[in-house]
């Protein structure tokens, strides 16, 4: 073990100072921690142990950070205890996690120099800040004669081992996910039974804010999580209760896979495979599936992360009221449902897919926000806010992307409240202005008269807002927007 009078390398308050030991005549490998806060099923690690010593390092990069993308606190919060953990992970194992501060290129560039790395390793990533960044990264390695080895990213399947027929990959997902599905789930890769380095000088992560993340982070976290699921019945019943809104009945894993402290095969083995899957487990395999689809989908087109997937549909003409945006962020737009998911994100960090559904396409296709703008505001508090799978539910939601369904999809918030949340206990929880209003009015309050709404003490207007847009008009405006961008595109 490192002697106690070594600092926790990710202490919340001081900076770390370690003293250079002695350099061992055995190769030095830097491994480049990112979205892989884990030491088990970690190939980067494994191969590093491998070759001799190792120094591990978490570069915080302000250029990354300061992305309107990365302004979550709660997802930072949630990201420095889990740093934290890693930290206390590898020193278990013999070595401090080492952080430095500036642009990555530099960053290893200066630890090569000091170490005498002859490596560099890390775990892959497919969003177009990461390849540019990675690639900014080798070319000045190359240039100091440095070996760069890249391991898996944690996905099942890498993007350039599903090509596809074309060799572009997939643009719908039924093709994909039949692929995918065959792939076999690689067995359990321990992590490295000791590790050993040279000791230099880190610095604190204080950029990344302070505070009690909302969610326990870390692998140990991620596994009580799985377990849970699995355990508690949740993943054989998930076919059937996934989309109830009332029900925790979800996995609640997408802030451990966000960060790599678990993996997707990781998850797959303790559903079972290889072997038989029950339906429950069968369809919350499908869930990773997608998330998938939409890091191969991003690493393919990374255009999409700025513009529409469909060219014909890039050109939508949208409103963009400041005053509604407003009021469908922050919960009070008079539709309980929307107004309940909004507020849940706001307050958790989190929102229940389905409600992510109805949210997205309330706001694209009654209010006629650009999709972007929402895919901001979600990435904003979301603890599990990642670009892939944001980008491919915005635009699957919006009828841009790779979805083959076609455009003219758009949610009944009051429909989609009534058969997903039937007595309004999901509603309630979030909107309590609405815990005294029957069942039968509690999606559609505003149908109370006003001796209805004085006796369940809300009255509409006042306590709550009325709709904000009726639902029927602004789907046949949005469709008719919808058209005319496509006509034009193809005249």
């Amino acid at each position: 073990m490192v002697p106690e009078a070594v600092p926790r390398a990710t202490g919340r308050r001081a900076a770390r100072c370690f003293t250079l030991s002695a350099m061992a005549s055995t190769p030095t490998t830097i491994v480049w921690f990112r979205r892989d806060l884990r030491v088990a099923d970690h190939p980067a690690l494994t191969w590093a142990a491998s070759r001799g010593d190792v120094v591990c390092l978490w570069i915080l990069d302000p250029d990354l950070l300061s992305r309107r993308h990365h302004q979550s606190v709660h997802r930072r919060r949630f990201l420095r205890a889990g740093l934290d953990a890693l930290d206390e992970a590898l020193r278990g194992l013999g070595v401090p996690l080492v952080v430095r501060r500036g642009p990555p290129h530099r960053v290893l560039e200066e630890v090569v120099e000091e170490v005498a790395a002859d490596a560099v390793t890390w775990s892959d990533e497919h969003s177009p800040y990461g390849r540019r960044r990675d690639d900014r990264v080798r070319e000045v390695l190359a240039g100091a004669d440095v070996h760069v080895e890249v391991k898996s990213s944690g996905l099942l399947v890498e993007p350039e081992d599903l090509p596809g027929s074309s060799g572009n990959g997939y643009r719908v997902f039924t093709p994909f996910s039949k692929v995918w599905v065959e792939t076999p789930v690689p067995a359990h890769e321990p992590a490295p039974r000791r590790l050993s380095g040279p000791e230099i000088p880190g610095e604190d992560l204080d950029p990344l804010g302070d505070g009690e993340p909302l969610l326990d982070a870390g692998p140990d976290a991620a596994r009580a999580a799985i377990v849970e699921f699995i355990r508690g019945g949740s993943a054989d019943a998930y076919d059937e209760a996934r989309d109830a809104l009332a029900e925790d009945a979800t996995s609640r894993l997408g802030p451990y896979l966000r960060f790599g402290m678990c993996t997707t095969a990781q998850v797959g083995r303790a559903l079972g495979l290889p072997g038989d899957l029950s339906p429950g487990r069968r369809a919350f395999w499908r869930q990773l599936c997608w998330r998938e689809f939409s890091h191969h989908h991003l690493a393919r087109n990374p255009e999409v992360a700025r513009r529409a997937f469909q060219p014909q549909l890039a050109d939508v003409e949208w409103d963009n009221d400041p005053d509604m945006v407003a009021a469908w962020t922050e919960g009070r737009t008079g539709y309980p449902v929307i107004d309940a998911g909004m507020r849940q994100l706001r307050q958790s960090g989190w929102m229940h897919n389905r409600a992510r559904m109805i949210c997205a396409s309330f706001l694209v296709k009654d209010l006629l926000v650009d999709w972007r703008i929402g895919e901001r505001v979600f990435m904003q508090h979301l603890l599990d806010g990642d670009p892939a799978n944001n980008n491919g539910g915005w635009q699957w939601t919006a009828g841009t992307g790779t979805d083959a369904a076609p455009y003219f999809r758009v949610f009944n918030p009051t429909r989609q409240a009534q058969r997903f949340d039937p007595e309004g206990g999901y509603v309630r929880r979030w909107v309590p202005e609405l815990a005294g209003v029957p069942d039968r009015y509690i999606h559609e309050p505003w149908k109370m008269n006003d001796d209805q709404q004085q006796e369940a003490g809300c009255v509409v207007g006042t306590d709550y807002p009325a709709p904000i847009v009726d639902h029927l008009e602004q789907r046949g405006v949005a469709l008719e927007r919808y058209r005319a961008a496509a006509d034009a595109h193809t005249g």
